[in-house]
Protein backbone atom coordinates (compact mmCIF):
# COMPACT_ATOMS: atom_id res chain seq x y z
CA UNK A 1 0.00 0.00 0.00
CA UNK A 2 1.18 3.56 -0.83
CA UNK A 3 2.28 5.73 1.92
CA UNK A 4 -0.10 8.27 2.83
CA UNK A 5 2.45 10.93 1.64
CA UNK A 6 3.13 9.31 -1.87
CA UNK A 7 -0.67 9.08 -1.96
CA UNK A 8 -1.24 12.91 -1.60
CA UNK A 9 1.48 13.89 -3.80
CA UNK A 10 -0.31 11.41 -6.22
CA UNK A 11 -3.42 13.07 -5.96
CA UNK A 12 -2.39 16.97 -5.74
CA UNK A 13 -0.46 15.56 -9.32
CA UNK A 14 -3.47 14.40 -10.46
CA UNK A 15 -6.04 17.07 -9.65
CA UNK A 16 -3.03 19.52 -10.91
CA UNK A 17 -2.87 17.84 -14.28
CA UNK A 18 -6.85 17.94 -14.27
CA UNK A 19 -6.82 21.65 -14.16
CA UNK A 20 -4.22 22.23 -16.87
CA UNK A 21 -6.22 19.79 -18.97
CA UNK A 22 -9.05 22.21 -18.19
CA UNK A 23 -6.93 24.93 -19.54
CA UNK A 24 -6.35 23.16 -23.31
CA UNK A 25 -2.93 22.09 -21.98
CA UNK A 26 -1.21 18.59 -22.96
CA UNK A 27 1.70 16.88 -21.14
CA UNK A 28 4.59 15.92 -23.36
CA UNK A 29 8.13 14.69 -22.54
CA UNK A 30 10.84 16.75 -23.05
CA UNK A 31 14.52 15.11 -23.10
CA UNK A 32 17.24 17.75 -23.12
CA UNK A 33 21.14 17.13 -22.83
CA UNK A 34 22.45 16.70 -19.00
CA UNK A 35 24.18 19.79 -18.93
CA UNK A 36 26.39 18.27 -15.79
CA UNK A 37 27.63 15.80 -17.61
CA UNK A 38 31.33 15.43 -18.56
CA UNK A 39 30.47 14.45 -21.53
CA UNK A 40 28.57 17.67 -22.53
CA UNK A 41 30.97 19.90 -21.18
CA UNK A 42 33.86 18.40 -23.11
CA UNK A 43 31.29 18.72 -26.19
CA UNK A 44 30.74 22.05 -25.59
CA UNK A 45 34.71 22.65 -25.64
CA UNK A 46 35.28 21.32 -29.03
CA UNK A 47 32.54 22.70 -30.60
CA UNK A 48 33.68 26.07 -29.03
CA UNK A 49 37.37 25.60 -30.45
CA UNK A 50 35.86 24.29 -33.91
CA UNK A 51 33.81 28.30 -33.61
CA UNK A 52 36.86 29.97 -32.71
CA UNK A 53 39.22 28.70 -34.72
CA UNK A 54 36.74 29.74 -38.25
CA UNK A 55 37.86 32.79 -40.25
CA UNK A 56 34.72 34.09 -41.09
CA UNK A 57 33.77 33.92 -36.84
CA UNK A 58 33.95 37.58 -36.33
CA UNK A 59 31.49 37.87 -39.14
CA UNK A 60 29.50 35.40 -37.49
CA UNK A 61 29.63 36.87 -34.02
CA UNK A 62 28.62 40.39 -35.58
CA UNK A 63 25.66 38.68 -36.93
CA UNK A 64 24.86 37.08 -33.65
CA UNK A 65 25.00 40.52 -31.88
CA UNK A 66 23.16 42.40 -34.19
CA UNK A 67 20.24 40.39 -34.05
CA UNK A 68 20.48 39.59 -30.32
CA UNK A 69 20.39 43.67 -29.75
CA UNK A 70 17.32 43.93 -32.17
CA UNK A 71 15.92 41.35 -29.86
CA UNK A 72 16.76 42.77 -26.86
CA UNK A 73 15.02 46.14 -27.65
CA UNK A 74 11.97 44.69 -28.60
CA UNK A 75 11.56 43.61 -25.71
Amino acid sequence: MASPQKRMTSETAKTRRARLRAQGLRPIQLWVPDTRSPAFAEEARRQSRLVALNPGEPEDQAFIDAISIEADEAR
